[in-house]
């Protein structure tokens, strides 16, 4: 049995830097450096670099686990 997922916008699956600065509320240069490290995920489509919103969600969830751990 398959789910149905309900149909999302491009636009909610992908994010620009400046929303991850929101969502995290980190600066400019915190959140690049997270890409730069690889500790969040990001593509970049011509020079627009973009964060899947997945990758958001378990770069919050391993830091949680490290916090508790």
């Amino acid at each position: 049995m398959s789910t149905l997922r309900p149909a999302r916008s491009p636009n909610e699956d992908l994010l620009t830097v400046p929303q991850v600065m929101a969502r995290l509320q980190l600066g400019r240069s915190a959140v690049y450096d997270l890409l730069r490290t690889r500790q969040l995920a990001s593509i970049t489509l011509g020079r627009a670099r973009r964060i899947p919103t997945h990758a958001l969600t378990d770069f919050i969830r391993t830091r949680l686990e490290q916090e508790a751990a």
